[in-house]
């Protein structure tokens, strides 16, 4: 029964094998991998905490300038048109000022974040528009798919999960919040903005433990999704290597053009040395091209005879020498030089050659 199974998936399709490494390129060119937007969000939002403590001065000084700029300078102008471009130019630098360097700081997190999951990768393929993303019967599968029952649970846990560590951080730090009553203004707003940060960066710490659950189950799925059948390997397989009818029609047409290119030797060919029946080899001599005399055509039975009748047509000479003629069948492909072994003989034979032609 085994057997039957194994026929059984074969046949049926299911996916059960894993993925290529051509199978896992074509998919990376489509922008599709294993990446956690989780492992992102954490890794910006912990990036910009930090940078927030480090550089509270700088953001408070800046916090306190536009402040003290709108009710001492601002509030007292007139509203004009000049006034108006004036104070909206300033507003603008001093935001820029205060916004620019948390958003760079957000902007190399994403980078590198983006980076440690998939490394460089550019494609536009997911920008490209398709009607099946705007297909409501699709949509409606997705929305009650397992993927998204599961993107539920994540942010279930991590709702629950950034709640109970603010709540433990405000829990450590009761006596300063119920103390801000008491304090000054700036004195409260200093304690709320480390509170803040406090509580930013153990939620942003508690989102990147959990994302890296979330990049594990993201590589399970996304090696689930791209695995293939025994039919998809089989295609892959004739897709890369060619289809075995294709390559067997390729070859024989590549020998049919070496034997014709062949053919079109044999006339400057100096001898033939046949079997006489089942071999026959065409040697010339050419000493600006080569030292020995070289196969120039070579060929057994049907091949043979074929080599003698353009002999014949072409008045070659044709010498028989059976060992002769099968030693170098054996022992030389076509564009070849004699082996040394067979000098002397081939010598006689070219001798006897010339003899011949100089006659007539």
């Amino acid at each position: 029964m085994q057997w039957l199974s194994l026929d059984l998936q074969y046949f049926s399709g299911e996916k059960t094998e894993k993925a290529t490494p051509k199978k896992r390129d074509d998919a990376r060119k489509k922008g599709q991998t294993a990446k956690s937007q989780d492992v992102n969000t954490a890794i910006i939002l912990l990036a910009v905490f930090l940078f927030l403590t480090f550089s509270a001065s700088y953001i408070g000084d800046i916090v306190f300038d536009l402040f003290h700029q709108t009710f001492q300078e601002y509030m007292l102008m007139d509203l004009t048109e000049n006034t108006v471009q004036v104070i909206t130019m300033d507003l603008m630098k001093e935001i820029a000022l205060l916004l620019g360097p948390i958003m760079l700081v957000a902007l190399v997190a994403g980078l590198i974040s983006n980076y440690i999951q998939v490394g460089v990768m550019f494609t536009t393929e997911p920008l490209q528009p398709k009607l099946e993303k705007i297909d409501p019967i699709k949509g409606f599968k997705r929305i009650f798919s397992l993927r998204a029952i599961v993107e539920l649970l994540k942010s279930i846990l991590k709702i629950s999960f950034v709640g109970a560590i603010t709540f433990v951080v405000l829990w450590m730090n009761i006596d300063r919040v119920l103390s801000l009553s008491f304090k000054s203004v700036g004195d409260s707003l200093t304690t709320m903005a480390s509170l803040t940060i406090q509580m930013g960066i153990a939620a942003s710490l508690a989102l990147l433990f959990l994302s890296l659950f979330d990049f594990l189950y993201q590589k399970y799925d996304f090696e689930k999704n791209i695995r293939m059948s025994k039919q998809d390997l089989k295609d892959e397989h004739k897709n890369v290597e060619g289809d075995p009818l294709i390559k067997s029609k390729i070859k024989q047409r590549q020998r049919e053009m070496a034997m014709r290119r062949m053919m079109q030797e044999v006339p400057e060919a100096d001898v033939v040395i046949t079997n006489p029946t089942h071999f026959a080899i065409a040697l010339k001599y050419d000493e600006d091209k080569m030292d020995a005399p070289y196969v120039v055509a070579k060929g057994v039975d049907y091949l043979a005879q074929k080599i003698k009748y353009i002999a014949g047509e072409n008045d070659v000479v044709m010498v028989e020498n059976r060992p002769l003629a099968r030693s170098l069948y054996d022992s030389a492909e076509i564009g070849d030089s004699v082996p040394e072994e067979f000098f002397k003989a081939v010598a006689e034979i070219l001798a006897y050659v010339y003899r011949i032609k100089n006659q007539m």
